[in-house]
């Protein structure tokens, strides 16, 4: 039987609702910690047991999918072709470790290539925010409405520490020509604020399993979500990702097109 987006959102919040209970029981115990890319690319024992953990069950209710995971255990994916989905166990590892704090566990589901059901828990706050084109967005059971469709200068911006130090595409001049700048060093974090309208734009180096659950519930509620030339973003691909309102969005590639 072909799944529908409702039974999927209703086993992603069932799923993100256990996960985020054993995250938070996890939170203050002792992690093995190692690096990854860098010393500032956190791992933990618990990164990886969440994934594990996450993947088995959905190979177990969804065995034709395919699975594209941070820490190994999903697929070789390279396609999208059919059903996909991503997962990140901890976003925001560093917060998890340093902060105990502002972190998420998402989960973005894709049919054919197209956004189909994504799903961000909030950990410490025990918020799961989840839905898709088909029905909606949801913080827990009650329905977002889209945001205002603001223009960068009257909305504040969340871009990546990184970025924004080394004024990478020009981000030095989106932050002056925005309402502020706000770092959160969570992906999933910032696409809630996005949703809710607290930021117009999020701009950052994003793996897919950084991106797949924000935009499908970004697109769903209007927000664009594109690649740093304006293009459509490639899911199987990291890459730096511009996401907020329509017209910030299209303020900031003004800008960035000016760096070039």
């Amino acid at each position: 039987m072909k799944e529908t987006s409702q039974e999927i959102d209703n086993f992603l919040v069932d799923l993100l609702s256990k996960v985020g209970q054993s995250l938070r029981e996890d939170v203050n115990k002792n992690k093995n910690i190692d690096t990854k890319s860098g010393p500032n690319d956190l791992v933990t024992n618990f990164d990886k047991s969440t994934e594990k953990n996450v993947v088995g069950i959905i190979k177990e209710q969804y065995p034709d999918a395919t699975i594209v995971s941070e820490e190994g255990y999903g697929d070789d994916v390279t396609s999208m072709k059919g059903l996909v989905f991503f997962v990140d166990p901890i976003d925001g590892t560093m917060n998890f470790v340093k902060c105990h704090d502002s972190f998420a566990s998402m989960i973005g589901v894709y049919l054919d290539g197209k956004p189909f059901v994504g799903a961000i828990i909030n950990v410490m706050e025990n918020k799961i925010f989840h839905g898709g084109p088909e029905l909606g967005v949801f913080e827990n059971e009650r329905k977002l409405a889209a945001p205002i469709d603001q223009t960068l200068k009257d909305g504040l911006v969340i871009i990546s520490a990184p970025m924004v130090l080394a004024d990478y595409d020009n981000t030095q001049e989106v932050v002056g020509k925005s309402s502020g700048l706000r770092v959160l060093g969570c992906a999933g974090l910032v696409f809630e604020h996005l949703l809710k309208g607290q930021e117009v734009i999020y701009m950052s180096y994003l793996r897919p399993w950084d991106l797949a659950a924000g935009r499908v519930l970004c697109e769903t509620l209007g927000l664009a979500v594109v690649g740093v030339d304006g293009q459509p973003v490639n899911m199987l691909q990291s890459q730096v990702v511009i996401a907020g309102t329509k017209n910030a969005v299209s303020d900031v590639l003004k800008t960035v097109k000016n760096s070039k």
